[in-house]
């Protein structure tokens, strides 16, 4: 349980994009938390993405404004340079994820121990979770398979989220969650990337919409992964 509660709601998001300073206001606004998941190697880097249609901006956030911009929320690792691990020998996966994880950590002033597998598709499996649980000081890391269900799962370094944010039954799983009279541990854990709003396929006021209806809650215990992963 979270400070007593059975249910707890958190976010994550990816790439650390610029688009993250809008995420990370609306969510202090509704006095909610998340983990961002940034790639050391890009930091600074301006490019754009073709998406639904639309040209967005990927531009990636400094080192410098990263303990301001996600300041009350976690950072975590995504790799240097976002490959698909799945693809890689051993020590190529162990210097992707524990350099960028030191990267982080001295940057923030805190010990990062959170991950998000980088790439779409079969991005994570056995041997790459065994790898970074041996030799990295990596203690969780999130897939991007949806469960769409709130249920406690043994596997840290193979973490499945609840939904990805752009499906179309959020707002039913959303609604789902809060309903709950929770007797086992439940977390409806929320993930996506922020220039995706930008794209249209969630808008930013849906996302707003949402993070309101999350808010609030008296059952509801909100925190980074970290925090509902982690920390008892």
């Amino acid at each position: 349980m979270w400070n007593g509660k059975k249910k707890a709601v958190t976010f994550s998001f990816d790439d650390g994009v610029k688009q993250d300073i809008r995420a990370v206001e609306i969510m202090n606004t509704y006095g909610l938390k998340g983990t961002f998941n940034l790639n050391s190697g890009y930091f600074g880097t301006l490019s754009s993405l073709e998406r639904n249609g639309r040209t967005v901006c990927h531009d990636k956030v400094m080192p410098s404004d990263v303990k301001r911009i996600y300041q009350g929320h976690e950072v975590a690792v995504h790799t240097i340079t976002h490959p698909n691990l799945t693809t890689l020998e051993e020590d190529a996966i162990v210097y992707q994820v524990e350099t960028d994880r030191k990267i982080l950590s001295d940057i923030c002033g805190y010990e990062v121990v959170g991950m998000a597998y980088p790439c779409g598709g079969v991005n994570n499996d056995d041997r790459v979770a065994e790898i970074i649980r041996n030799n990295t000081g990596v203690k969780y890391a999130r897939t991007i398979t949806s469960t769409h269900n709130f249920d406690k799962q043994e596997n840290l370094l193979r973490f499945n989220p609840s939904v990805y944010y752009v499906e179309k039954n959020l707002e039913e799983i959303v609604d789902k969650f809060l309903a709950l009279d929770a007797v086992e541990p439940q977390l409806l854990y929320i993930w996506g990337h922020t220039y995706e709003m930008d794209a249209g396929y969630i808008e930013w006021e849906e996302f707003e919409r949402i993070c309101k209806k999350l808010s609030g809650q008296k059952d509801i215990f909100y925190g980074t992964n970290k925090q509902v992963l982690l920390e008892k």
